[in-house]
């Protein structure tokens, strides 16, 4: 597979020539980067393009295409993929046949890029570990970009005059990516996901390694204890900044992350520099711990002063669609995790956040065993509140551990008012779907705010 990096990258030249496949915010940006590189630029969409993409386009002269992919696409010299674009995808086989050149979003950025990068990924977690951090620099008057699912992609911080670069990276980037350089990684935790898209368990944890791969010689990996075996095979390596539970098991390791009782640590060499209190974080469920923990540790590895975490820790809100509290009614909390779009995900809101529950399963599923998530449900849910497509793959894991209470709905409101109608002060109601959205949405994000809207009307008395 050619995927090494493009050897007229530093120098283009009008006469080479890209295609970029999908017009989202990443193939967007990637598209005007190219262009503003010199290359000739046609972009390819299978859905609608969005009338703002099409304006920037129609402005600096790119090429484009959608409902479809036709063979222009292959009237290039290079192929960039936005994110989430499938090895597997008929453009990119297609491609590799004709010998074309295909590149990820991430390794055609990457000679643009500057400053110290910091790349931060897992499973769950790495979009708000990702804000944090980049929160801790700005707060600090360090200059920083930050990019990932925020709505800033990559190409968007190419040239910039970073002193510090905050990347997200999801398994579908780490995939494509050969040649970025990081000064520090972070694996927020490693669990099942994106089955379907990398084809098995093991190509996607194959992709997590890879970031590992990607640090420069004496740069350190910031890791859960418990992930240690899946990224560095279980060996104590000095690139390991694990973190651990209990003042006790620090003493495994020369570097460590401390999660105690009631505050976070670094132990840097044996000088032990606390972090935070556990109760300095206004963000929702103890997971949030872990994500503070490993951002505060990352700031201070990349040269961000000590003593301001704390109170800046505290002043950072979570991201929308994360465990984020809606409202308030009646006693009952409402709790939009519209992102946690995996078993893990929504597992971790549900044990993470204190009181009994309602939760709101379904969408559209990746293939993933339900068994997990019905142990859960059973141990922490007083209702399940089914949703979308994959209603009857949840139903049966759940009524396989002995939880039946269960309800089917065929729309938001329906959810909202179902669960409403059976909770009572104290309890909380969750959207934790633990599938994407794709069947009833067009993302999480949107999903999201039907539920808050329907919230909303809950609290207006007209639903």
């Amino acid at each position: 597979m050619n995927t090494g990096p493009f050897e007229c990258g530093k120098n283009p030249s009008s006469a080479y020539s890209v295609t970029v496949i999908g017009s989202g915010v990443s193939g967007s940006s990637l598209a005007k980067l190219a262009s503003e590189l010199g290359y000739s630029v046609f972009v390819s969409e299978q859905k609608q393009i969005e009338r703002s993409f099409i304006d920037m386009y129609q402005k600096y002269g790119i090429s484009y295409e959608s409902g479809g992919h036709s063979e222009e696409i292959y009237q290039c010299d290079i192929m960039i993929l936005s994110s989430g674009i499938s090895p597997v995808a008929e453009p990119v086989r297609k491609a590799l046949e004709k010998g074309i050149r295909v590149e990820g979003e991430v390794d055609f950025t990457a000679p643009f890029l500057k400053g110290k990068i910091l790349g931060i990924t897992g499973s769950n977690g790495k979009t708000t570990t990702t804000l944090m951090t980049g929160h801790l620099f700005e707060k600090a008057g360090i200059r920083v970009g930050i990019a990932g699912n925020i709505g800033s992609p990559l190409a968007d911080h190419a040239n910039r005059e970073n002193e510090v670069l905050v990347v997200e990276l999801s398994s579908f980037q780490l995939f494509w990516s050969r040649v970025l350089t990081l000064d520090l990684a972070v694996v927020t935790n490693i669990e099942p996901d994106h089955i379907d898209w990398h084809g098995s368990l093991e190509g996607y944890y194959s992709a997590k390694r890879k970031i590992k791969g990607m640090v420069r010689q004496g740069g350190k990996v910031i890791c859960q204890e418990r992930d240690m075996k899946v990224l560095f095979s279980g060996e104590i390596t000095d690139q390991v900044i694990p973190l651990v539970r209990g003042k006790d098991a620090v003493h495994k390791y020369s570097s460590a992350i401390i999660l105690d009782e009631d505050h976070a640590a670094y132990n840097f060499s044996g000088k032990i520099i606390k972090l935070f209190d556990h109760s300095d974080i206004a963000l929702l469920g103890s997971h949030n711990l872990e994500n503070a923990a490993m951002s505060s540790t990352a700031f201070i590895e990349l040269g961000g002063p000590i003593n301001s975490i704390r109170e800046d820790l505290a002043s950072f809100k979570a991201p929308p669609h994360r465990c984020e509290l809606v409202d308030i009614i009646e006693g009952v909390s409402y709790v939009d995790d519209s992102k946690g779009t995996n078993v893990a995900a929504t597992v971790a809101a549900l044990r993470s956040l204190h009181g009994r529950k309602i939760i709101i399963l379904g969408g559209k599923g990746k293939g993933e065993d339900y068994s997990p998530l019905a142990e859960a449900v059973a141990a922490q849910a007083d209702l399940a509140i089914l949703i979308g497509e994959e209603k009857a793959r949840i139903r049966e894991s759940l009524v396989q551990t002995g939880f039946t209470n269960i309800k089917d709905v065929n729309s938001m409101e329906e959810a909202v008012v179902a669960a409403s109608g059976s909770s009572g002060p104290g309890s909380i109601v969750l959207l934790s779907p633990a599938c994407t959205s794709w069947d009833m949405y067009q993302n999480y994000i949107e999903r999201g705010e039907d539920f808050k809207n329907c919230v909303n009307r809950i609290r207006k008395g007209e639903l």
